[in-house]
């Protein structure tokens, strides 16, 4: 058994299993290596990617680069502002009307996303000074297939414009901001593909003058931006060369899932996972664990599916994998794990881990730190 897992059960002994847990260490490690990759560009919190106010709030105490928070819906960002954070940017467009009803009665520090006309007249029927920023598409289309997502409408210039028109019809909704999400470059493993590393260096010359292109044309057409946001954990050190950018946004690089141990161009430092009991062995060599079916969205692969960490050498089984109920392994014969000990699991996403637990247990080496709640134990729902 590594040190690390020692370390992690002497931590852990008097908790529940299974329980989520943060390794602080590796969590301030991660969160100066964003710090130390940002080129001098303010970092925007991703919060979609830590759902915990605690560690939110961690996250932004540590440092002044990291500036403001990235949200995912409008419940969200009006929690979170009577909670008493200011400077919120909403990464993606609302129709929540009963929300926005109460955003109307005080826009203040909150910034909602657009990129369709629809949505500008939807906000226009609240005659509120709302402020909105626009989502340009950074993808790359190329014959037959898209390198991207399939998220905003603005990705050519005559688009930009026309909705440029409709925003100038209603002068009290504010254009304060731009965002980029280069998600092709941020969320596309490459480690073990020299075609992804190439698309992502053609895409990466293809989005630049794009991006710079779409801001020059919002002010020039009047429009003066307090900030231009892009980026993303993956797309760091790239994004942060370009000059028209102010900001950066990142979450997920915090915790360090297992989608990153795939990138080609840094190596961040594991830092967030869950713990299973063991509670059957049903043959010599493989060991059963209770819960686990902690899948990650996204497109059906084996990826999504939450990764044995410690101890090293525990593997899921192809025809029954991280399961609702139980979780076989096999396991090696070097490996003793009696029934009631526990296994280490890394989630492939960030914070998609914290919508299954309402707690997650703060460790420093062999210590437990505290306890702090997530989003669920706070009682939200978060989608």
């Amino acid at each position: 058994m590594s040190s690390l897992y020692s370390q992690y059960v002497e931590a852990l002994k008097d908790s529940p299993s299974p329980a989520l847990y943060l390794d602080l260490n590796a969590f301030e490690k991660n969160i100066s290596w964003a710090k130390e990759n940002a080129g001098g560009k303010k970092i925007r919190v991703a919060t979609k990617s830590i759902r915990s106010v605690e560690l939110i709030k961690k996250v932004l105490a540590s440092n002044s680069v990291f500036q403001g928070l990235m949200t995912f819906t409008l419940a969200e960002s009006l929690w979170l502002r009577d909670l008493g954070f200011k400077d919120i940017l909403i990464g993606y467009p609302t129709v929540d009307r009963k929300s926005l009803e109460i955003l109307a009665r005080n826009p203040q520090e909150i910034t909602l996303m657009v990129d369709l006309p629809e949505h500008i007249e939807l906000l226009a029927k609240y005659n509120a000074p709302f402020r909105i920023c626009l989502d340009l598409d950074l993808s790359m289309d190329l014959p037959f297939v898209r390198f991207g997502v399939y998220r905003s409408a603005l990705q050519k210039l005559e688009t930009l414009q026309a909705l440029l028109s409709v925003i100038k019809k209603y002068p009290q909704i504010r254009l304060v901001g731009a965002m980029g999400y280069e998600a092709q470059i941020a969320g596309v493993m490459d480690k073990e593909s020299w075609l992804m590393r190439f698309l992502k260096k053609l895409s990466i010359k293809q989005l630049r003058k794009r991006r710079a292109l779409m801001v020059e044309e919002i002010q020039k057409a009047g429009f003066k931006l307090e900030f231009v946001n892009g980026g993303g954990t993956g797309s760091i050190q790239s994004t942060r060369e370009e000059k028209v950018v102010t900001e950066i946004t990142v979450g997920s690089g915090f915790f360090a899932p297992v989608l990153f141990d795939h990138y080609q161009d840094f190596t961040l430092t594991p830092a967030m996972g869950f713990t299973l009991p063991v509670v059957r062995k049903p043959l010599p060599g493989l060991i059963t664990c209770l819960g686990g079916g902690y899948i990650a969205s996204g497109e059906n692969v084996a990826l999504k599916t939450p990764t044995p960490y410690l101890p090293h050498g525990l593997k899921l089984l192809a025809n029954e994998g991280a399961g609702e109920v139980q979780t076989p392994m096999s396991c090696p014969q070097n490996i003793s794990l009696n029934i009631g000990d526990v296994v280490f699991m890394r989630h492939a996403k960030a914070g998609e881990a914290c919508e299954r637990f309402s707690h997650i247990h703060l460790i420093r080496g062999s210590q437990l730190e505290g306890v702090v709640a997530t989003y669920r134990g706070d009682g939200q729902t978060i989608l």
